[in-house]
C-alpha cells in the first residue's frame, strides 16, 4: 500500500467588521485601561483579511485534497455570511458574552467552519491579519488549564501601556 502525499490549501478572503473591545466582566474603567481606544463606545471597524487553510492526503482520482468551489462556498456560509459588514458586538449572537477580540473571532470561525465542511477533519488552520502588524493564528483542538490559567493575572501591569491591538 502506498502512502498519499499530504498538502495544504488556503484561501483568502477580506471583510469587513465593527466591533468594541469591552468585556462585561470588567468595570468601564478597567475595560478603558486594558483595551485603551479599542473600547471607544462608538466602536471601530476593521478589514479583516482571512486566510483558511485544509491539509490532507491528495485524492489520487481528483488530484486534489478539497476542491477550491467547495472552500469557498464553505468560507462564504461560515464566515463571510455571518460577520462581513456586521456589528460582531450587536449583529452577531456569540459575543453577546464573549469580547470580540481577534483571538475570538478566529474561534468563531474555526467552530463556524466544522458546521459546515462535509470533512471538518481537513481544516488546519484559521489565520487573520486583522492590521498589517497583528495577526492571530488558531488550529483548534489546543486547550489550555483552565486552573492554571485562573492563576494567571487578568489585568496588565499598571506600568505597562494597554494592549489594545490597535495600538501598533
Amino acid at each position: 500500500m502506498s502512502s498519499l502525499p499530504i498538502v495544504s490549501i488556503t484561501r483568502r478572503e477580506t471583510l469587513s467588521s465593527s466591533h468594541r473591545l469591552h468585556s462585561p466582566f470588567l468595570s468601564d474603567e478597567e475595560n478603558k485601561k486594558i483595551f485603551g481606544k479599542c473600547n471607544n463606545p462608538n466602536g471601530h471597524g476593521h478589514n479583516y483579511v482571512v486566510l483558511v487553510t485544509v491539509k490532507g492526503p491528495v485524492d489520487p482520482h481528483t488530484g486534489m485534497v478539497m476542491n477550491v468551489h467547495d472552500l469557498k462556498h464553505y468560507i462564504q456560509a461560515a464566515i463571510m455570511e455571518p460577520l462581513d459588514h456586521k456589528n460582531l458586538d450587536r449583529d452577531v449572537p456569540y459575543f453577546k458574552n464573549v469580547v470580540s477580540t481577534t483571538e475570538n473571532l478566529a474561534i468563531f470561525m474555526w467552530d463556524q467552519l466544522q458546521k459546515v465542511m462535509e470533512k471538518p477533519n481537513l481544516l488546519h488552520e484559521v489565520k487573520i491579519l486583522e492590521t498589517e502588524k497583528n495577526h492571530v493564528v488558531y488550529r483548534g483542538g489546543t486547550t489550555y488549564p483552565r486552573k492554571k490559567f485562573d492563576k494567571l493575572s487578568l489585568h496588565p501591569n499598571p506600568n505597562q501601556h494597554n494592549v489594545s491591538s490597535d495600538s501598533d
